[in-house]
Formats: structure tokens, sequence, C-alpha cells
């Protein structure tokens, strides 16, 4: 992949309103770019490769006007790919037909991430991994897809066929393919939607008996079999991932129902229809409580007033009931003045939900659902998420199990001064992601406001740093803060301008 280093001036846009409140300095701020079906990107799988690559831009854009930094991106949606793969062919959503390639030489995926990360964002690459069809037009298929070659994984299951998560072949291939995509990508996280076992369907049965009566231990029920299942891909995929970069994080986004509390004490005081743990055979809990996932994104889709599911209620029961994970919220901006909960026709009901989520303990950001939600419309609820809630950027959290030992400073070797740009040169800057550039009078020991944050940079070349002189305009004492692969601040790095010769 071309490394570059690319300087992106954030406005420095505080409102009065936001000034009596401090702002989260780490707050998770996350968007889900659906691809399944065309959702969010791209608008359709015939477009031109330079039209697909124009509208993925508009998405990143208009999220780093608002400040995100982390783009959930969905590369695997049924058994397909958004990139090369050994494992699965070509995705119809990118292509138009699936197992054609696009019409480039590039990699796109590539480039989707070197794009995100040159605007200060995270990529997360998000997995749907037992969605074998999105329906059961099979003669579309590609002769590269598993349900061609793997007939034997397959479960018919309503209007879908699924992989079989009892099959321990389809554990060993899920695992080669996040492995295949960490090795391959410069990916930020490795991320689940809540599709694990199927939603159930009224009267269709869920055809695994064989695999049970095959795997299952003595005495296991059929519901404990088949969360154990889901535990074993789990952790599975996180040994995969630290095995081979472990600032790689791994996320899990659930239904936001664990269970209701009609059928467990424990449960969330909710009327939830279907649950994570009864219906999905998945059980978050045990996730965090192992250690195996570093964040969770419960899907709490519904108004803080809805009675039978509550934003609130949800909210607070997964901040009771999360430990040694970072815990986000997701949010559902799709359903703003298109449900029929009316109260989503009030433009302050997501912003409610955000201002909700601060005041709550453990709460550590959101995640917006779905990226097309906001855009073009809405604008009187994107003004509000702008001017009191996110009018200043946010680092994205560290995951409490990937903490190591103090972060080392850079040393500088060298600073040169052309006509438009200042080059710092570095003994090496290769453990580091990011490079944040921030105006300083004297200096201080403690950390930059980041108020005063004057530019972000993506710290992809080995020992160097470019910055516009544009940005500093005439400042001549700035510090530089680095934030290393583990997301771990470096203390500040402070310049006089003035005094360059010293570095010579």
């Amino acid at each position: 992949m071309k490394k570059i280093f690319l300087f992106l001036l954030v406005p420095l846009l505080i409102s009065c309103v936001a000034l009596k409140k401090k702002l989260p300095e780490r707050e998770f701020r996350g968007f889900w770019v659906a691809t399944v079906v065309n959702i969010d990107w791209p608008k359709n799988g015939n477009d031109a490769i330079e039209k697909q690559k124009e509208d993925y831009l508009k998405i990143l854009d208009f999220y780093d006007k608002l400040n995100f930094n982390t783009a959930i991106v969905q590369i695997r949606t049924a058994g397909d790919a958004f990139y090369p793969s050994d494992y699965a062919p070509w995705s119809q959503y990118l292509t138009g037909k699936q197992g054609v390639a696009p019409d480039t030489k590039e990699d796109i995926l590539a480039w989707m991430i070197s794009e995100t990360h040159q605007r200060g964002m995270e990529f997360h690459a998000w997995l749907n991994p037992y969605r074998a069809t999105f329906d059961l037009k099979t003669e579309f298929l590609s002769e590269q897809h598993d349900y061609v070659t793997h007939p034997e994984w397959m479960v018919k299951y309503g209007k879908k066929y699924y992989y079989n998560p009892g099959a321990p072949a389809v554990q060993d291939h899920m695992t080669a393919i996040i492995e295949e995509i960490v090795k391959n990508y410069s990916v930020d996280a490795i991320h689940f939607d809540d599709y694990f076992y199927p939603y159930k369907i009224t009267g269709e049965t869920f055809n695994d008996a064989e695999t049970y009566n095959q795997y299952k231990l003595p005495q296991q029920t059929l519901e404990d079999w088949r969360r154990s299942n889901i535990d074993s891909l789990i952790q599975k995929a996180n040994y995969t991932i630290k095995k081979e970069k472990p600032w790689v994080q791994f996320g899990v986004s659930p239904f936001g129902v664990w269970k209701n509390k009609a059928t467990d004490a424990r449960g969330s005081d909710t009327q939830a229809g279907q649950t994570t743990y009864d219906d999905l055979y998945a059980n978050p809990l045990l996730w965090m409580q192992k250690g195996w996932i570093d964040y969770i994104i419960p899907q709490a889709y519904w108004s803080i007033s809805l009675p039978v599911a509550s934003h609130k209620t949800i909210m607070e029961w997964w901040a009771k009931n999360s430990y040694s994970t970072n815990l986000y919220m997701g949010n559902g901006p799709y359903k703003i003045r298109t449900n029929s909960d009316k109260a989503w026709d009030n433009k302050r009901e997501l912003p409610n939900q955000i201002k909700l989520g601060r005041e709550t303990p453990k709460i550590q950001g959101n995640a917006f659902f779905s990226a097309k939600s906001l855009m073009n419309e809405h604008e009187d609820v994107v003004n509000i998420l702008k001017r009191k809630y996110y009018s200043q950027i946010a680092l994205n959290p560290s995951a409490p199990n990937q903490t190591t030992n103090k972060v080392a400073r850079p040393k500088i070797e060298r600073i040169t001064i052309a006509d438009t740009i200042i080059a710092i040169q570095f003994d090496s800057l290769e453990n580091f992601n990011y490079g944040l550039v921030f105006q300083t009078k004297k200096s201080k020991k403690k950390q930059p406001d980041l108020k005063k944050l004057l530019s972000l940079k993506i710290a992809v070349l080995p020992n160097s740093v470019l910055i516009s002189k544009n940005t500093i305009k005439r400042k001549k004492k700035i510090a530089l803060v680095f934030i290393d692969k583990f997301r771990q601040e470096t203390a500040p790095i402070f310049i006089n301008l003035d005094q360059i010769s010293q570095y010579d």
C-alpha cells in the first residue's frame, strides 16, 4: 500500500454551550457503513469504481465534519468479500455480479482503509460470520461460494442459507478469514454484528440436529451446545487477531436485550420478543468475563421512552453488567421521522440519548446505524449534535486489556523549514498511528488541551512528519503528542520553531 502523510486541519468551532461542560477527550464515535444490498455503500454494485470511491468519500467527509473517529465498514455480508480472498468470492454488492473482480488494479479495501486513516478515523472491518446467502437465489452464486464448494456447511432457514455454527470446519473457516484480513490489511479492529444463530421464525426449525448429536457433550442441552459454538468462535477469533497483531481490537455488537427480567431476574426490565441469550444463543457477558472482546456495542435502537424496550433502561442495564471491556451504545438514527414510535419525531431524541450516555458511568461512546441516516436530511438533528456534543474531536478509547508500559516518546533528529512545509524527522515512528499538533505558549508537563489542537496527522511514514505552515500560521511554539498502536498517548514534545537550529 502506498504510504502517505497528510495533515488535516480540525476546525476549532467550540460553541459557548459546549464550553460550559467539558467534552470528553476520549470517546468512541462510530458509524456503521452497511454494504449488504447496498444499504449505505456502494449505491449500486454496477457503478463505476470512481463513482463508488466518490460516494465513499462523501460518507467519510460527512462524519469527519461531525468529528467522528471510527468507520465500521461491512466487508463480508453473506459468504462474500470486498477484497481479494482465498476464502470467498468478490461481493455482488461491490461489482454487480458475485465472483467478478472490480474493474481496477487497485486494492479497493486498502484504498478505503487509507482514506479513512487520512481523516484521523479508525477502520473497523465488519464481518457477518454466519449468513451465507441473502436469499434463496442460489443460481446467482459464484462457483467459489461456500454454498457450492461446501454444501455440508449450509442450513436453510427461512429465506436464507446459514453456515452451521456447530460444524468445527465452519469455525476453522471463519478463523482463517479473520487471519487473512488481519495479516493483509491495516485494520484497527475486527467487528461482528448481532447475527449469530438467526432470529427465530415462527413455525421454522433450524435443522442442526445431526451436528448436535455428533458433537454435543454428555448431558448438554441443544441450547447450551449452540451457545458453546458461538463462544468457541469468539474465543478463536480473539486468539487469531491478537496472535497476528496484538493492537487490533475485537468488538461485537449484539442485539440490545440480553434477557428479559420476566425470564431471568438478572435480565433487563424489558419485554423484547427475542433476546440475545435465549434466541440468538450468544452470551456476551461470558465473553467480557473471559476477556475475549475489547469492546461491545449493544444495539439499543429504541427511543428513551419506549415502554417495552427503553433505550435508557437497556443502557443502564449494560452499564451495570459490563466489565473488562469498553462499552459503547448502538443508536438508531435510521428511525428518525420514519418510525411508528413518535418519540423519533422529536429532533432531540438522538441528542438526548448521547447526553444520557455521557451521564452514565461506563458508557464510553456511541455508534450510529446506519451511515446514510443523517446524510442529506435531518439537518436540525445534525446541527444539535455538531453544536452541543461533537464540536471538538475525541481520541479513541484504549481497551482495558490492551494497556502496555509507559509509551516512550520518539526523539527528534532534525527539523527543516521550507517555503510551505515544516519537516520533522524522528528516530522512528513505526509504533505510532497518530500525531497531534497543538498550539502551546510554554512547556508544560501535563497533556495539552484538545481545544488547542491545530492538526491531526496519521503517522504512516517510518520516521518523519510534515506540517503545513498554513496549519500553524504564525505560531512559534507547538507541542506534538503521538498515539501508539494501542491508542496510548506519549508525553508532549515541545518545539520552539524560532530555535530549530538545536535540531540540525
